[in-house]
């Protein structure tokens, strides 16, 4: 039908259009986030786009729904300023058939989603995870830059001099903190430290100082004790805190969700990812309703207010999400939004015929 592929057209290119930009922003902030670590020694820099790369279908299963809702409200709106809503109505076709002319491209783009959220977006985790694991927990001698005091997690780390290949360094002053409180800080000053290759599994560096002093400090405490040594090996643990944020549950592929079904965190992830591709539809009948709009007023008018709705929709989910897994409700709470909310645009279309009627009402009661 030449009506069914103009539309289709229409939303499909002004939807990537908005969906690229949208991913552009989120990635670009991100990736500037990713440059930081990097800028710290923390990450290689070499993978930086393979992490951006592994994160993009996890960024794009909230990005998709809502730029196909501003692709569907840009299109419905420029074809009511431009009348051709208006010539299709007196030809005999409604918005509402239009809409449901649109119903296969939106299939289309609800199994993509599902595709994104159910397989494409936990392997991405699992892949990130496993990249940054070896990647972005670096410690204590990789950080060390000459000359600089480089802080690590508790410790603190000082060198004069650094060979290339980083094993060798000169006049060394490493401060590591107490982290338990009636322990003493430890301060080791030395005038060599050697790194020592070790296969301890963990990935913790081993390293062994030359020529130096080791003191124990008590802070608050007036007094210290202070040790001489030829030869000294010292082993710096991975810093947890420069570890990236974990996503276990997010990461699961499906079938182990299942299996775990009756724990309530891993039932608010399966039910995030077996309902909100829903939202696609939802974003469809939503944008049929809220689209219309006068030429004189521009398509833009109602444009934002929509936005607001339909992301008020994402944002009731993701509190759904935070009730189940607090086990304060139940799964069934994702398909009830989303039905609170396909009525709501049911009764947002069916306003335009109403109104006048209720007009008429009015007036014939106060006459």
């Amino acid at each position: 039908m030449i009506i069914r592929r103009y539309l289709v057209k229409q939303v499909v290119s002004t939807s990537l259009v908005v969906i690229a930009l949208l991913t552009l922003i989120m990635m670009g902030g991100r990736l500037i986030k990713y440059f930081g670590v990097a800028a710290q020694g923390r990450l290689d820099a070499g993978i930086l786009f393979s992490i951006i790369g592994y994160r993009l279908p996890e960024f794009l299963t909230l990005i998709l729904p809502l730029g196909f809702f501003i692709g569907l409200m840009l299109v419905f709106g420029r074809m009511y300023v431009d009348h051709e809503m208006a010539v299709m109505n007196s030809s005999g076709v409604s918005r509402n058939q239009l809409a449901r002319l649109l119903v296969p491209m939106t299939a289309v783009f609800l199994a993509v989603q599902s595709f994104l959220m159910i397989w494409a977006s936990p392997w991405g985790l699992r892949q990130f995870e496993a990249l940054t694991t070896t990647q972005a927990v670096r410690a204590g001698f990789d950080l060390v830059r000459p000359k600089e005091f480089i802080p690590s997690g508790p410790y603190t780390i000082y060198a004069g001099d650094l060979s290339e290949d980083r094993k060798n360094l000169k006049d060394i002053f490493f401060y590591q903190r107490a982290e338990k409180e009636g322990k003493p800080d430890v301060i080791i000053l030395a005038k060599e430290a050697t790194r020592v290759d070790v296969e301890n599994g963990d990935g913790a560096n081993v390293v062994d100082l030359l020529e130096g002093r080791r003191y124990e400090i008590y802070p608050g405490q007036p007094r210290y004790s202070q040790v001489e040594f030829q030869t000294y090996r010292l082993r710096l643990e991975n810093n947890k805190e420069a570890k990236f944020e974990s996503a276990e549950v997010k990461a699961l592929p499906i079938g182990q969700l299942w299996q775990s079904r009756e724990d309530p965190v891993i039932a608010s992830e399966l039910g995030w990812r077996l309902f909100v591709p829903f939202s696609i539809v939802v974003a469809l009948l939503l944008a049929t309703a809220l689209s219309e709009v006068s030429p004189r007023q521009g398509r833009y008018l109602k444009l934002f207010p929509a936005l607001l709705i339909f992301a008020s929709l994402i944002v009731a989910l993701m509190a759904v999400k935070t009730r189940i897994s607090k086990d304060e409700m139940g799964i069934w709470a994702y398909p009830a939004i989303l039905l609170a909310y396909a009525i709501a645009a049911a009764l947002f279309s069916r306003k335009q015929k109403l109104a006048p009627k209720i007009k008429k009402q009015i007036q014939r009661v106060r006459s």
